[in-house]
């Protein structure tokens, strides 16, 4: 008779935590561009959006009252700690047969007002991403990002065109 399958004492497959790890990053980068270049207060993560906003505010009212530092800065000891473990759990579990990949590995940035980076960065799994993300478009806590990138575009657009009227003007 086999064992009974206990995550608590299981190794970890190399090869299968570094797919996990590649999917991860390639789904931050494609969010942070999407952050760049659409107003984050109009993305839709889901058809799911305004229930799970819904539901992160009535599981974590603290998250959503201004000044929102619980969404600006992530309170990583708390989201790993038991009573935060129980709570996301709780959280996370209520989507598994409403949200695909649900509990799937995905980076999210622990600071709302900075880019993602080995500093910036934990792995939570879809659902936490997912909550903590649309309460930030919708409160408007990404809008820095989206700010700053049209900004920079704006400037690298001036700067090339001043390089095309310059090389114009040459002999």
């Amino acid at each position: 008779m086999s064992k009974r399958f206990d995550p608590n004492t299981a190794q970890n497959a190399v090869e299968i935590e570094k797919q996990f790890a590649v999917v991860a990053v390639e789904h931050a980068q494609t969010y942070w561009n999407l952050l760049e270049s659409v107003e984050p207060k109009t993305l839709k993560l889901t058809r799911l959006d305004d229930e799970i906003f819904q539901h992160l505010s009535e599981t974590f009212p603290e998250m959503v009252k201004e000044p929102y530092a619980g969404l600006i800065k992530l309170d990583e000891d708390y989201m790993k700690s038991d009573e935060g473990k129980a709570k996301w759990r709780d959280f996370i579990n209520a989507y598994e047969k409403k949200v695909k990949d649900f509990n799937f590995g995905s980076l999210i940035r622990t600071d709302a007002t900075d880019e993602y980076g080995q500093d910036n960065s934990i792995f939570v799994t879809r659902m936490q991403f997912y909550a903590i993300e649309i309460a930030r478009n919708r409160l408007g806590l990404n809008d820095i990002i989206h700010e700053k990138a049209k900004a920079d575009k704006a400037k690298r657009l001036a700067k090339e065109e001043k390089e095309k009227a310059k090389a114009k003007k040459k002999p």
